[in-house]
């Protein structure tokens, strides 16, 4: 049973709390005027013009001097009247306002409940939503851009304009189906197998978004591997710019990988420092190795440490067999070596298919870092295709999953369409599986499980 009764006025500080200059006090419902009116005054004469008030309790004690904000609905966030009261900052002074709201009879809001009104009411789609929430969550500017372009509806005009199609395709089977005799004779066979195939490259041209959407939720695996002491460590605090790795001349000191988020240029990075890689009788060391060569299988791109150019390309040829990911070699220490190029590579070191990028860098004096993660973002780009974030990118799973199953769909149709061994009432129910599938993901249907669960993971104030 959902835990949101819609009829409610709701109430709920949007705004972090803690110690800030200002705070947010957002009420909405068919009650709010009515309620924020019995503690406000002077009461704002003009919709949507901030104006200057004065709070108080039920027995007239002042509670702030804050800004007030009305919106009529359907002209609000949530299509609903709503009330926007910028207190002062802290904890007392949003907490006493939301309270002597409550006690006149609104009610404090669940998680995600003004998002979810908004959708109700029309005001956005589920696409939408989600948009928000990444947003809130964004760590990085290309999942702030990707959800961006997600609440301006990007991607929900595309999932439209896909269901728009299929269902093209389905008045021309329908009309095949209806008036066969009509003057104008049955649609050809042909027109609706183009129209199909149409259908099918749209949906898996979209679909191959989903692997970059993924990166920009989650960000590229770059894992930094190599020997104990090859100055892993070291790299990883200069990468990120400040001391998140314990950083000594003792063998083995990193027993587990340790993650952090850096937001380059181009692409969201998951750095990844990993256990020094070699041959060890202690237990916990092993297990950490083990660990590193976990994330060596789903890295994007790793970078192979050493502090010779021997050593790195000993390193980059071991785990060139550990991983299908990119590797470049990174020659560490380079502030403690001599100024030459890379003149020993392959003078006793193994060889390596295929071409090998070195840089040498230097986590003292950070030479070489810019130039390092340059080449991070070339190879995650060359892996993975060019960032746009102009387009419409699938970043849920929720969204993969629904225009999977309508490809499929869709292929059944043109399967059984080709072959012509179901009669065309029967094929077509692919085609309307297809398009439900579609309309789950802007939610175009009623389906209160996926509303509860979209909700779930807001942030109260929103």
């Amino acid at each position: 049973m959902s835990q949101f009764i819609d009829g409610d006025t709701i109430v709920a500080l949007a705004t972090p709390p803690g110690r800030g200059a200002v705070a947010l006090v957002r009420l909405s419902g068919a009650e709010a005027h009515t309620i924020a009116r019995r503690h406000i005054k002077p009461w704002p004469s003009t919709p949507r013009v901030a104006t200057l008030t004065t709070i108080r309790n039920d027995q007239g004690a002042v509670l702030d001097r804050a800004l007030v904000t009305l919106f009529l609905g359907p002209h609000s966030f949530t299509g609903e009247d709503t009330v926007e009261v910028t207190t002062h900052g802290g904890v007392v002074a949003p907490t006493l306002v939301s309270a002597a709201f409550i006690r006149s009879g609104a009610r404090q809001a669940f998680g995600g409940e003004f998002t979810r009104r908004a959708v109700l009411n029309g005001k956005l789609d589920f696409v939408q939503a989600e948009a928000i929430g990444d947003l809130i969550d964004a760590r990085s500017r290309a999942m702030h851009g990707a959800a961006l372009h997600q609440l301006d509806g990007g991607l929900s005009a595309r999932i439209i304009a896909l269901r728009s199609q299929i269902i093209h395709v389905e008045a021309l089977v329908a009309y095949d189906i209806d008036f066969p005799e009509e003057d104008d004779g049955p649609v050809p066979r042909e027109r609706i197998a183009a129209a199909v195939d149409e259908v099918c490259r749209a949906l898996t041209s979209l679909l191959e978004t989903a692997p970059a959407g993924e990166l920009i939720r989650e960000g590229a695996v770059v894992v930094i591997a190599g020997p104990p002491n090859a100055g892993k460590s070291s790299l990883f605090n200069a990468l990120l710019g400040a001391e998140r790795a314990i950083v000594t001349d003792i063998p083995g000191t990193t027993r587990d990988a340790i993650e952090a988020v850096i937001d380059t240029a181009t692409w969201p990075i998951r750095l990844v420092d990993t256990a020094g890689l070699r041959d060890t009788t202690d237990t916990v060391e092993r297990i950490g190795i083990e660990v590193s060569t976990q994330y060596l299988h789903r890295a994007d791109v790793v970078l192979a440490c050493g502090d010779s150019d021997i050593s790195v390309q000993t390193t980059a040829a071991s785990i060139a067999a550990l991983t299908s990911a990119m590797v470049l070699g990174v020659r560490t220490k380079v502030d403690l070596q001599y100024e030459g190029s890379s003149e020993d590579i392959g003078r006793g070191a193994p060889s390596l298919p295929g071409p090998f990028e070195m840089l040498a860098v230097s986590a003292i004096t950070g030479r070489g870092i810019r130039a390092l993660l340059a080449a991070v973002d070339g190879a995650i780009s060359a892996r993975h295709g060019p960032l746009t974030l102009d387009a419409p990118v699938l970043t849920r799973e929720r969204h993969r999953r629904a225009v999977t199953e309508a490809l499929d769909e869709v292929t059944a149709f043109r399967q059984a369409w080709a072959a012509d061994h179901l009669p065309a009432p029967v094929a077509a129910v692919h085609l309307r599986a297809a398009v439900h599938a579609l309309e789950e993901v802007v939610g175009a249907i009623d389906v209160e499980d996926i509303f509860d669960r979209l909700f779930q993971t807001f942030c109260v104030g929103k």
